[in-house]
């Protein structure tokens, strides 16, 4: 294996490296959209519809954070719509 990396220039490396930038990106793209909706009123049940996961898990990963808690959803709860 670390002979297909050696033998790569780096290219392999790079590509991960490239991920991880993307990843990083995508994950406070979410938190950004989240927190958005969180504020826009919408439950987590609909969030989470939206990303694709259970309620729990939206709710685990960003029920913690300050704007989930105060603030964060004030208002009338909006499901989503269509």
């Amino acid at each position: 294996m670390g002979d297909v990396l050696q033998n790569d220039d780096g290219g392999a490396l790079e590509a991960l490296a490239a991920v991880a930038r993307d990843r990083g990106d995508i994950e406070r793209r979410e938190s950004v959209a989240v927190r958005r909706a969180r504020l826009d009123g919408y439950s987590w049940a609909a969030i989470a519809t939206m990303l694709g996961i259970s309620k729990q898990a939206v709710h685990k990963k960003y029920g913690n954070k300050e704007w989930a808690r105060n603030g964060g959803g004030a208002g009338p709860t909006r499901q989503r719509s269509g």
